[in-house]
């Protein structure tokens, strides 16, 4: 059997290795010189500097993944679990860290917000835990489910959990009943950011990913893009076929079903089953063929997630103690998300440090240092001068908290203008659909289609964005493919016994 992949993003990537595990024929089409999709680096002077996801989290999915293809994690990437999970900061002097030891993470808060604050984080953390639990078997580890399908795997014994875990409230309005200081509300709020969404409009059930990070957050050596080329490499030891600068022009239909998928030069490459890892709104415009769009449903520009604006640079940073991971918060949470809801870039941005070359062994690396600086903006394109304003309004932030950057070369910066160009049909929007209101995940389209031999993965399908997710989302391909080659069809599928994903983020 012949298939082709569409994108070596994390989920084409899984796709593929899975399938030729499997001893199918796979080739797998990327317009990218290198695998990856979002998990990238970009060239800043002579380094390479992540300009994706840096928080690796879940790293049993992987683990599993590798293992089910005779393979060993740890023997492909160089993993270190972190101590501090992030540093927190606010005005100057207000600074917090939460750790991978929950009790350490206890008296951290207790110190900066007091004992009231440290008893509200143990009921979140345990209340996260029942989300994550609930939510597991019937809706992350299987085939996207309907709300009537969700209901109806939970049971009787069920339905209490599944209200329990509040769907129908904000993120941010649960926070205020375990948190009455306004930082921590900031600070677990953010977790929404991790699937592009706001924390005013996000539902409640986003606390799971409190959860998801006490089980451990990782450092992996290279960054992720690394992480994506280990699965890309094991795909090629099993026989996938990779072929880079090599973009799909479309998807050819015959007969009602997949035939191939046809190259800009012409040449057309023939499959039995096509997985497509290309963002679904790619789809649904038609960039991959008319025939093919019928394939999923357009997102409205109102329904699109985040955006981002980064700065990738090598610097020498002054004044603050930068962890890996560091948060510079907003004076104002409301006001920031309220302008980015207008489609403007905020006056005072939240801003996500990654200081790549910082472990636990190593706080304080000697000379320029490579960083990734976010800031969440709205899915459409900047002029230069707004985005100038937007750099500086970024370092003001930081300067707030006493850091200085004094960079070494020119950085890189990528707005959503650049970032639609990167990954056509997404207006720039980094997760695809935003988690916005109870029913924005059954939205997300599954892995199986209208059009028969047609998969779809990815972080813009079912179960969600992230790397942990995206690759779940093409475990998920994958096996439908083989069940459905061996005549199993949708009527007698139930959910897959894979592994959980999520946790994971550009945040």
């Amino acid at each position: 059997m012949k298939v082709v992949v569409i994108g070596a993003g994390i989920g084409g990537l899984v796709a593929a290795l899975r399938l030729a595990h499997a001893g199918l024929d796979v080739t797998v089409l990327e317009q990218a010189a290198r695998p990856g999709g979002k998990m990238r680096s970009v060239a800043v002077g002579d380094s390479a500097v992540e300009a994706g996801p840096t928080v690796f989290t879940m790293r049993w999915v992987f683990d599993e993944i590798f293992s089910e293809c005779g393979a060993v994690l740890s023997d492909h990437v160089g993993l270190q679990p972190a101590a501090i999970l992030a540093r927190h900061a606010w005005r100057p002097g207000e600074r917090l860290d939460l750790f991978a030891d929950p009790e350490a993470s206890e008296a951290a808060i207790a110190k900066f917000a007091g004992p009231r604050e440290r008893d509200g984080y143990r009921r979140f953390r345990a209340r996260a835990a029942e989300v994550y639990a609930t939510l597991e078997a019937p809706f992350i580890r299987g085939e996207r489910p309907s709300p009537i399908d969700l209901t109806r795997r939970a049971g009787l014994l069920g339905l209490g959990d599944l209200w329990r875990i509040q769907p129908f409230t904000t993120l941010w309005s649960a926070l205020g009943d375990y948190f009455s200081d306004p930082r921590l509300r900031q600070l677990f709020g953010r977790y929404a950011t991790y699937c592009g969404s706001s924390p005013y409009a996000a539902p409640a059930t986003l606390m799971l990913v409190a959860h998801v990070e006490s089980q451990g957050v990782w450092h992996v050596a290279g960054g992720l893009s690394r992480l994506a080329g280990a699965v890309a490499e094991l795909a090629a030891t099993r026989g996938a076929h990779l072929r880079y600068g090599t973009a799909a022009h479309g998807i050819a239909v015959s007969g009602g079903r997949v035939i191939g998928v046809d190259l800009a030069d012409g040449e057309r490459v023939p499959a039995d089953a096509v997985i497509c890892n290309a963002d679904a709104a790619a789809l649904a415009e038609g960039l991959l063929g008319r025939d093919a769009a019928r394939a999923a449903e357009p997102v409205p520009g109102s329904e699109r997630s985040l955006s981002a604006v980064t700065l990738c640079l090598k610097a020498r940073a002054h004044g603050f103690p930068l962890e890996r991971h560091s948060v510079f918060f907003s004076a104002d949470y409301a006001a920031e998300f309220a302008q980015i809801r207008r489609g403007h870039l905020p006056d005072d941005p939240t801003v996500y440090v990654c200081a790549q070359d910082r472990t636990d062994a190593n706080h304080s690396p000697d000379g320029p240092e490579r960083l990734l600086c976010l800031v969440n903006a709205p899915a459409r394109p900047f002029s230069p001068s707004e985005i100038e304003t937007c750099v500086t309004t970024m370092r003001r932030r930081l300067s707030a908290s006493g850091l200085d950057l004094s960079e070494t070369v020119e950085p890189v910066t990528t707005q959503p203008a650049d970032f639609a160009r990167l990954f056509p049909g997404t207006a720039g929007a980094l997760y695809g659909r935003a988690s916005h209101g109870w029913m924005a995940s059954f939205k997300r389209p599954g892995a199986r289609t209208k059009i028969p031999g047609l998969y779809l993965a990815g972080g813009s399908v079912h179960p969600g964005p992230g790397v942990p997710m995206a690759a779940q989302s093409g475990r998920i391909a994958a096996d439908s493919l083989l069940r459905d080659s061996n005549g199993a069809r949708a009527s007698t599928r139930g959910w897959i016994a894979t592994a959980m994903s999520g946790g994971t983020s550009t945040p």
